[in-house]
């Protein structure tokens, strides 16, 4: 019979053994190679309006089917995101309820915001005006501006990436961008 208790002991000792203590990994997200930024003219004769844009990026007009004239996507394929430009021309009249539009539409993100910056912009020389609004925590669209003349002009832009919200994995992209759109919010000319 001893051979039998002997037998069990040693299944029990090699089965406790076996077992690995699991250690779960923290998440962790691909490392991102930035471009870097070198900028270029956009300047095209028939749009009322011209910028820098980074070198990374493609300007392709918007086909959706309820755009209107010069409205462009700037394109960034190596970070699968796009800011969706709108211009809109306008009366005196229409100016202030296009630019109450613009921050409706921003603060519609409050809902998943962790906060909303704005940084105003004032190039008196161009009479160009605007503001960057910085939406933190994972908002669909982390970044939006618009530009105008005070007169006759609005000049919109956000910012979207083509992948859920993770404003964790996505900081290193948005920082990057939030120097795109402030340069060309800098370089903006009017024609």
């Amino acid at each position: 019979m001893r051979p039998k208790y002997l037998y069990i002991i040693c299944m029990c000792l090699f089965l406790v053994a076996c077992g690995d203590v699991v250690t779960p990994k923290p998440r962790s997200y691909f490392r991102i190679t930035l471009p870097e930024q070198k900028y270029e003219r956009f300047d095209t004769v028939a749009f009322p309006y011209s910028f820098e844009k980074s070198a990374a990026s493609n300007v392709v007009a918007d086909k959706a089917e309820d755009a209107e004239p010069y409205w462009i996507n700037i394109d960034y394929p190596s970070m699968k995101c796009k800011i969706h430009v709108t211009y809109k021309s306008l009366k005196n009249s229409d100016l202030d309820e296009a630019l109450e539009d613009s921050r409706r539409l921003v603060y519609k993100h409050t809902i998943k915001a962790d906060a909303i910056g704005e940084s105003y912009f004032e190039n008196d020389t161009d009479r160009v005006y605007g503001v960057l609004y910085q939406i933190k925590g994972n908002a669909a669209t982390p970044l939006q501006f618009s530009l105008t003349d005070s007169l006759a002009h609005l000049f919109r832009g956000s910012l979207y990436f083509y992948c859920k919200p993770n404003k964790d994995s996505l900081a290193p992209v948005v920082a990057y961008l939030e120097d795109d759109v402030a340069h060309i919010m800098e370089t903006f000319n009017w024609k």
